[in-house]
């Protein structure tokens, strides 16, 4: 059975943990208005790009002489995924539902003998998948320091994307993040970046008229498709931020009450066993004087 020493010591050092957890809850709140306001505010941007690009896709089809990008090497024999998650930890599942849907994802390629690669961007994704997944991973990227999401940071991800595309590294190329919904809600989300795909339907959103493109669309895909790779990766890696500081919110939020809880418990058991203590020395001084 602890001391009492013990337990004294054990309630000053869970209320000192949950000072920590509440200030860390109010920081997250302060950073998740920012992110998701800059969230939403892409979400519009990137959409309009693929209907954009849908539309110019569209008028693509049948046609020779396709972007590479958007037509694909012919083949999916091998894969590239870029996992995105966080720099930090104690943001609750946020950076293990996005590991765990990237490794679903490559062990579904590895039965149907498809070749994986991995390129993590952040450096919790990095951590978990180089475990048992290291000889996947071909690249890792780190924003170790940055104090926000800049597009600099989607961009350099882009190129390192693009150039392995070019090389000939792989044929397929998905995107893992996590989409913000809501302070207790984050959907992990697989987009596929190379080929470029689009949803046809989409098209008519320009307001159903016919449009002529000048120059032809062949060399408007060519400038436009790099560059919404990186719009693609500058928007998840903002629906990652708000997604982590509303988790990281959460996760504090419920670190603090089991805290509180805890005190309450070691507390009822510090007073039982002092008056316990009391109790016996009573007894015992009691029991002396009776003697005498």
């Amino acid at each position: 059975m602890a001391s009492l020493k013990d337990l004294r010591n054990r309630i000053a050092s869970v209320k000192a943990t949950r000072k920590i957890t509440k200030a860390m809850q109010m920081v997250a709140a302060a950073k998740l208005r920012r992110a998701q306001e800059s969230a939403v505010a892409a979400r519009p941007y990137a959409t309009r790009m693929g209907v954009v690009l849908a539309n110019l896709a569209s008028a693509m089809e049948g046609k020779a002489g396709a972007p590479k990008l958007l037509a694909g090497t012919g083949n999916d024999q091998v894969h590239l995924l870029v996992v995105a998650t966080a720099e930090r930890g104690l943001c609750g599942g946020f950076n293990t539902s996005i590991v765990k849907l990237a490794r679903e994802h490559a062990d579904r390629l590895v039965r149907d003998g498809k070749t994986v690669k991995i390129m993590t961007v952040g450096k919790k994704g990095a951590d978990a998948l180089k475990r048992n997944y290291g000889k996947y991973v071909v690249d890792a990227v780190a924003f170790t320091g940055a104090k926000s999401v800049q597009f600099d940071h989607a961009s350099g991800v882009a190129d390192k994307v693009l150039a392995m595309y070019e090389a000939g590294e792989f044929d397929v190329c998905t995107l893992f993040f996590s989409e913000f919904k809501s302070v207790i809600q984050q959907k992990p989300t697989a987009l596929r970046l190379i080929p470029a795909s689009f949803d046809a339907s989409k098209a008519p959103e320009l307001g159903g008229a016919v449009y002529d493109a000048e120059p032809e669309e062949s060399v408007i895909l060519d400038e436009l498709l790099p560059r919404n790779i990186a719009i693609q990766i500058f928007r998840g890696l903002l629906e990652n931020a708000a997604s982590e500081q509303g988790a990281r919110m959460s996760a504090m939020d419920n670190a603090t009450r089991n805290a509180g809880d805890m005190i309450n418990r070691l507390s009822i058991k510090y007073n039982r066993q002092r008056q316990a203590q009391i109790t016996k020395e009573l007894i015992e001084i009691i029991s002396g004087a009776e003697a005498l």
